[in-house]
């Protein structure tokens, strides 16, 4: 099982502002920089997903995910009808989830949403981190990273740089 997490933050750090607008992270949307979560979604099997980011997903305009998506969420109950052959709730805990999707064939995760992130390094489960840092400066909002009981290393893969200023780097987490 591997568990790969793809986010964007401002400069300083955050993945949305506190009401979860991306308004600001939007703007830097691109063909060029949409290519490597292209490749991405090449190698993940299914997209594990946190409730608010679920919520925010239903705002868009059009539905973005051709691969199966699973919630995870305890208070979560439906899902609109539109959305019930894409999309299945978990409540269960991260290493339960996983657990759950290895025994239905998944192999590899991609992991989305500023708590569910959280939550899956504080059990040190994440094997990738794929962070692109927007230039931009929005000062508040909903941090990516939170408290964390030990130290994580990460090997740095590599950094991309893009016409719009987006800088995206790959890390490789150095298990003990």
């Amino acid at each position: 099982m591997k568990t790969i997490v793809y986010i964007g933050t401002s400069l300083d750090g955050f993945i949305a502002r506190k009401d979860g607008n991306i308004d600001w992270l939007m703007k830097f949307a691109s063909a060029e920089v949409f290519k490597p979560y292209e490749e991405l979604t090449k190698r993940i099997d299914t997209i594990l997903m946190g409730r608010n980011t679920f919520n925010k997903v239903l705002t868009f305009p059009s539905w973005p995910y051709k691969k199966k998506i699973h919630v995870l969420s305890k208070s979560l109950t439906q899902i609109p009808k539109k959305y019930k052959d894409k999309v299945t709730v978990l409540s269960l805990s991260p290493i339960d989830a996983l657990k759950h999707l290895s025994k239905n064939g998944y192999s590899t995760i991609y992991v989305d949403g500023g708590s569910l992130i959280q939550s899956f390094l504080k059990d040190d489960l994440i094997d990738e981190l794929i962070i692109s840092k927007v230039p931009v400066l929005i000062g508040d909002g909903i941090s990516l990273f939170g408290f964390l009981d030990s130290d994580l290393e990460f090997k740095h893969l590599k950094t991309e740089s893009f016409s719009n200023g987006l800088v995206m780097s790959f890390y490789e987490r150095q298990k003990k």
